[in-house]
């Protein structure tokens, strides 16, 4: 009548159904937050095509150390001096 004694898990039965829980709600986690991620990221404003402005790149460079004040004075003088840009 105590058969059923003989299908009892065994210490491997239960790490394999631990680790697979573990995995299962990993797996379940990581879907959650890509999925979180990539719809605020689809929310965001679009980029423009045609780049930053030129202005912009080179307060970035200077910023960044790149280039030095007197350079950043010169090339923004080259710049308004071949007059407005447009993008295309």
């Amino acid at each position: 009548m105590m058969f059923w004694f003989d299908h009892d898990v065994s210490g491997w039965g239960w790490f394999a159904m631990s680790a697979g829980m573990i995995a299962f709600w990993a797996l379940v986690i990581t879907a959650a937050v890509l999925l979180f991620r990539a719809l605020g990221r689809a929310t965001e404003q679009p980029h423009d095509p045609a780049g930053p402005a030129p202005e912009q790149l080179l307060a970035e460079r200077f910023v960044r150390g790149e280039i030095d004040e007197e350079e950043y004075q010169r090339r923004m003088d080259a710049l308004h001096a071949s007059g407005p840009l447009t993008k295309h």
